[in-house]
C-alpha cells in the first residue's frame, strides 16, 4: 500500500477484503456464461415477457434485479441487468461471480465523441480511460483499464459473422454525468476515445482482479461532439438494442 497525498490512489493489493464476495455469497445452479444487458425494454420483452425462467436475484436498495436463463445452441447463458454507474455495476459483477459465472459480454449504449458515429453504430472497447473511482480498489492507478482479449475476438467474430459494421477504439468511463466539460471532452477525444460512458474500466478492472473473462459491446449513442449536446432519439433505438442482446449471446458462447 503507498501512502499516496489522493486516497483514490492509495492501491491495496491485499486479496481479500473485509466483506469478501465469495465468503457471503453461495454458489448457485447458474450457467458460467453471462450477459449484462443494460437495455430494460429488451429484458422486458426477450426476458420478462417472453417467460424465461430466473434463476436468482439481485439486490439493492432499488429493489430485486433478476437474472434470467436464455437458451442458445443448447447452451444456458444467464442474463440481467448490471446497475448504472461503476460501484453498483462492479458490485453486481463481483455478485455474479461468487455466483458462479465466469465468463461475461456486456451490452450497452454511449455517448459518441465524435458524430461521424452514427446512432446505433456498433463500438467494441479495446480499452477504457479510468475517469472513475471504483477501478482503483482494484488495480494500481493507471491510465486505462483493458478488456479480456479474448472477449474481444468473440466479439469481433461474431460481428464479421453477421456483417455488422463496427469500430474498435477507446471508451472514456466517468462518474461525472453531468461533469463532462468541454475541455475534458476534448482531451478524452485527443486521447482516441470514441464513446463516454459510465461502467466499462470498472467492468474490466474487477474482471481482470478476479481472472475471468470480460469484454463488451456498445452502439452510438447521444452525441456530446458539437456546440451543442444532441440526444439524437438514442434511447428508441429498440431493434438495435435487441440484436446486440443476441449478438452478446453468440458471442459469450465462444468464450
Amino acid at each position: 500500500m503507498t501512502d499516496s497525498l489522493y486516497p483514490i490512489l492509495d492501491f491495496d493489493p491485499t486479496l481479500e477484503a473485509i466483506i469478501e464476495p465469495s465468503k457471503v455469497i453461495k454458489p448457485i445452479d447458474i450457467p458460467e456464461r453471462c450477459i449484462l444487458c443494460f437495455f430494460q425494454d429488451v429484458l422486458a420483452t426477450v426476458c420478462r415477457d417472453g417467460g424465461r425462467r430466473v434463476i436468482a436475484h439481485l439486490g439493492s436498495e432499488m429493489g430485486k434485479n433478476p437474472i434470467y436463463e436464455l437458451e442458445l445452441d443448447g447452451e444456458r447463458i444467464a442474463v440481467t441487468h448490471p446497475g448504472v454507474g461503476a460501484p453498483l455495476a462492479a458490485g453486481f459483477l463481483e455478485e455474479l461471480i461468487a455466483l458462479g459465472c465466469r465468463k461475461f459480454i456486456a451490452c450497452g449504449g454511449a455517448g459518441v465523441l465524435n458524430k461521424e458515429l452514427t446512432v446505433g453504430h456498433v463500438v467494441v472497447p479495446t480499452s477504457a480511460i479510468r475517469d472513475e473511482g471504483t477501478s482503483y480498489h482494484y488495480l494500481p492507478p493507471e491510465q486505462e483499464a483493458l478488456p479480456s482479449a479474448k472477449g474481444v475476438e468473440a466479439i469481433k467474430s461474431v460481428l464479421d459473422k453477421h456483417e455488422v459494421p463496427y469500430v474498435l477504439g477507446k471508451t472514456w468511463t466517468t462518474d461525472g454525468l453531468y461533469r463532462e466539460t468541454r475541455g475534458r471532452m476534448e482531451k478524452r477525444k485527443a486521447a482516441g476515445c470514441l464513446t463516454v460512458e459510465m461502467e466499462a474500466s470498472a467492468f474490466f478492472a474487477v474482471a481482470q482482479f478476479r481472472g475471468i473473462d470480460f469484454a463488451q459491446i456498445l452502439y452510438g449513442g447521444d452525441d456530446l461532439s458539437g456546440d451543442l449536446w444532441d440526444h439524437r432519439d438514442w434511447l428508441s433505438q429498440t431493434s438495435t438494442r435487441e440484436k446486440l442482446l443476441w449478438l452478446a449471446a453468440e458471442a459469450v458462447l465462444k468464450l
